[in-house]
């Protein structure tokens, strides 16, 4: 009998917090790219769950710019704010296993935390064995427990003591939204998705996804992180950092940018062809491997 290797499933899933940038475009190309390359299906999924976040107009003006660049993606595109049902219904099977807890702490009383590998303030474990008297919950985190090791498909082996290193987290905050790290497993696992191929900015939030996979018997995609596009005083590309829009760049132009920022040596005259001629280049020659392993680089000028 012989078995099928799985479909590559892959996605590209922007956070409608304003208009895409170049660091976006390098995320949806490459993501995109290594999908075709495959000859998988590669999807579209607006990460709206922090509604404070959004920016009204944004995920559509988002979808919008990338059929403007050429980017076709299989399917209906999913908004992680329709899907709160499902996030509940995995809280609820963490809660059955014993793998998340009520937390009453503010951030206020963890201000004098110690930090965690990503800057974020590492949870002391006051509530990890019930709320201290007279407190009720005010958000669900993870037990966080055991070490987690990977092989990234750009940035090579990973590790992290997630006790040590991150701390329990959140996966239900304080203002009733589902965090960001269990809506994207349960995103992925309900699309059938392969493989992970994002922005290295993400590298530390891989352990956390992982160990709610776990718990949750899902499966654990391939993870291939770019490096994050940041300007020359080594910020990443951003609103915050006044990151110009990529809507305002012509499409093969920087697509292109993007394809020599990933390494794959376009030829000098391809960013004068037309955008039909980037997209068949780009399918034709893309190469994970020669994407230089760095968390960040600085972007270029076009």
């Amino acid at each position: 009998m012989t078995h099928m290797a799985p479909v590559y499933v892959g996605r590209f899933a922007p956070s409608p917090s304003g208009p895409l940038h170049f660091g976006s475009l390098v995320a949806a190309l490459g993501s995109c790219l290594d999908a075709r390359h495959h000859g998988g299906k590669w999807l579209l999924r607006i990460e709206d769950v922090d509604t404070p976040r959004t920016v009204p107009g944004a995920a559509e003006a988002i979808v919008g710019t990338l059929e403007r660049f050429g980017f076709e993606w299989d399917g209906e595109v999913v908004w992680q704010s329709q899907r709160t049902a499902a996030y509940q219904a995995a809280l609820e099977q963490l809660k059955r296993s014993g793998a998340v807890f009520p937390c009453a702490c503010t951030r206020r009383e963890m201000a004098d935390s110690a930090l965690a590998r990503d800057g974020s303030r590492r949870y002391p474990g006051t509530c990890r064995n019930g709320l201290p008297p007279g407190r009720s919950a005010r958000a669900w985190r993870v037990r966080a427990e055991g070490v987690i090791r990977f092989e990234d498909a750009v940035q090579g082996p990973q590790e992290e003591d997630l006790a040590r290193d991150v701390g329990d987290f959140v996966v239900l905050r304080a203002d009733g939204l589902f965090a960001y790290q269990l809506a994207v497993v349960v995103d992925d696992a309900a699309a059938g998705i392969t493989h992970v191929v994002r922005g290295a900015d993400l590298l530390d939030s891989s352990a956390r996804q992982i160990h709610l996979q776990r718990l949750l018997g899902v499966p654990q995609p391939v993870y291939a992180h770019l490096p994050v596009a940041t300007n020359e005083a080594a910020e990443k590309l951003s609103k915050q950092t006044l990151a110009r829009a990529i809507e305002d760049h012509p499409p093969a132009t920087a697509l292109v940018a993007a394809l020599v920022f990933l390494g794959q040596q376009p030829p000098p005259d391809l960013g004068q062809a037309s955008l039909d001629e980037v997209w068949s280049w780009s399918r034709a020659h893309w190469q994970l491997d020669k994407v230089p392993r760095l968390r960040h680089a600085i972007a270029p000028s076009f």
